[in-house]
């Protein structure tokens, strides 16, 4: 069950749609919501450098201090519409990345939620996409730039692989399966994967349909460079409203190494993407 819900709310209020996204996820489950802005010196652009006059970097944190208590603003309106069970947290005084705090507190939350990077509007999140999903120890949600509609859960893709991180995900989305209309146990079939273990995925929809998700089977073929295409055009196709996946790739002294479909679908995304690893 989900309980509670952490969510980024970033300060372009042009990002606001993850909070709404949040609210509609904490809505469908009746969870406890909380959202984190960051400001501070953190939130201060990086072109600030050494020497300046100190008035224009005072002047640039009190604006970051002022854009953070904005988006904690917008983000609670929304929530007393919904009459929700909800929290604001504004971290202003924290000398860590954003990255670290943030996949810190998901720890102590069944879920976190996240919005895409926007090279168009040159807003990264990647660090602190890549941060959560490999130290928080928690599934997270990761929300396309250009969502504007709240969850939907017609349509839920499973990819599945035979991994342990695909079965890690599948299990820690269960929650969303059983409310899903249809839940696909998808194969992107390569020769990768074509000796893997369980690849055909049958145990895995029987163990499914215990748990009283429908689910339907399917499969296409692709190279193993091509994943995250196959799988994003698959979504297209069928109209998906959410992607469940493991994440892969590896943290190594402090660098974070996403696997190839991993990065794929994180940078072309068009429905948000239910992650965990």
């Amino acid at each position: 069950m989900i309980k509670d819900i952490i969510v980024n709310l970033e300060l372009n209020k042009s990002r606001d749609s993850v909070g709404d996204y949040a609210i509609s996820v904490a809505e469908s489950f009746d969870a406890h919501l909380v959202g984190v802005a960051f400001g501070g010196i953190l939130g201060v652009p990086n072109y600030f450098m050494p020497g300046l006059p100190p008035y224009v970097f005072d002047d640039a944190l009190r604006e970051s201090n002022q854009l953070a208590s904005a988006a904690l603003e917008r983000f609670e309106a929304a929530s007393k519409r919904n009459a929700l069970s909800i929290e604001c947290r504004l971290d202003t005084e924290s000398n860590s990345s954003p990255a670290a705090n943030f996949s810190e507190m998901a720890r102590h939350f069944d879920l976190s939620i996240v919005m895409q990077s926007d090279e168009s509007s040159d807003i990264d999140s990647s660090l602190l996409i890549e941060s959560t999903l490999f130290d928080s120890g928690r599934p997270m949600v990761i929300v396309p730039f250009i969502q504007k509609e709240i969850m939907v859960l017609e349509r839920v893709i499973c990819c599945w692989d035979g991994s342990s991180a695909a079965a890690r995900a599948i299990n820690d989305s269960l929650p969303f399966l059983k409310k899903a209309d249809v839940t696909e146990l998808f194969t992107v079939a390569s020769e990768k994967t074509e000796g893997a273990n369980g690849l055909r995925g049958t145990d895995m929809a029987n163990h499914l349909a215990r748990h009283g998700v429908k689910v339907e089977m399917a499969a296409l073929p692709g190279a193993d460079m091509d994943v995250a295409n196959v799988v994003l055009s698959h979504a297209a196709d069928c109209g998906a409203s959410m992607i469940v996946m493991g994440g892969y790739g590896h943290s190594r002294l402090r660098e974070f190494v996403l696997g190839g479909a991993t990065r794929g679908i994180l940078s072309t995304m068009t429905v948000p993407v239910f992650m965990s690893r």
